[in-house]
């Protein structure tokens, strides 16, 4: 089934060195850029993590320090990449968790304000969990019919995820065709920072969604708990997570 696009989508995947957003570095990634005419633009480059590749990454991508060597850094791509971004909805498989969090905080990095915030997340693997509770090859076979040729690739992977996201919607009658529609449906919470560290809950408020003060209203606990705000800047937190605490804190949200 051909998605009902009112805008550009784009599906992507990233492969890194490990699976830390704020330590970890992109070393590969793919995108399918898809038009509302179903015309598609295809993007794939290999990228300097500027650090080494650990080898059970390695294991996973397929992807060694000398094949990255002589590729731009992320910094070098950042402002491109940004551009590809503009005015798009975007989609992946895990992207919400891993992919879109990892991608924020190397834009961070690279001194690009990108705001994500305009964009509807489509996460292929929440609605493939929520309807088959199965992984991306498995995706694959079960909606596609067979297996993916090159898994653990960037571009592999991103073409299959494109594919499984069009086949669901063939399968599944009451999945809407729409993309602001998918995008509630494979969000796994009302996130308010790109990784989920905080969440809106019935009332709007903002929760802290981890640690042991999961559950609890975030401002609440900082008038208790006066170092938790240091705490999460001063952390191994993405960049986007402080910025979301600091404008819970100012009453921005």
């Amino acid at each position: 089934m051909k998605l009902n696009l009112s805008r550009p989508i784009i599906f992507f995947d990233l492969e890194t060195t490990g699976i830390n957003v704020t330590r970890d570095r992109i070393v590969e990634i793919s995108l399918i850029k898809v038009f509302p005419d179903g015309t598609e633009e295809e993007y794939t480059t290999r990228v300097n993590p500027e650090m080494p590749i650990p080898p059970e990454s390695t294991a996973v991508h397929h992807i060694t320090d000398s094949d990255v060597a002589g590729e731009k850094t992320f910094r070098q791509l950042a402002s491109m990449l940004a551009k590809k971004f503009i005015g798009c909805d975007i989609a992946g498989y895990n992207s919400n968790r891993f992919d879109v969090p990892m991608l924020a905080e190397e834009f961070a990095r690279a001194d690009v304000d990108f705001d994500f915030t305009r964009a509807h997340f489509i996460d292929v693997q929440n609605i493939f969990h929520k309807k088959e509770q199965r992984t991306l090859v498995a995706a694959y076979r079960f909606y596609c019919g067979g297996e993916i040729e090159n898994a653990h690739s960037a571009n592999a992977d991103t073409r299959a995820t494109y594919e499984v996201l069009k086949a669901q919607l063939d399968h599944y009658d009451d999945l809407p065709n729409d993309v602001a529609a998918l995008a509630d449906f494979s969000a796994q919470n009302n996130g308010l920072d790109l990784a989920g560290r905080f969440v809106k809950n019935e009332k709007g408020e903002a929760v802290i969604n981890f640690g042991r003060y999961k559950g609890q209203v975030a401002r609440t606990v900082m008038e208790t708990d006066r170092g938790f705000y240091d705490w999460v800047q001063k952390g191994d937190f993405p960049r986007d997570t402080k910025r979301i605490l600091t404008k819970i804190k100012l009453g921005q949200l």
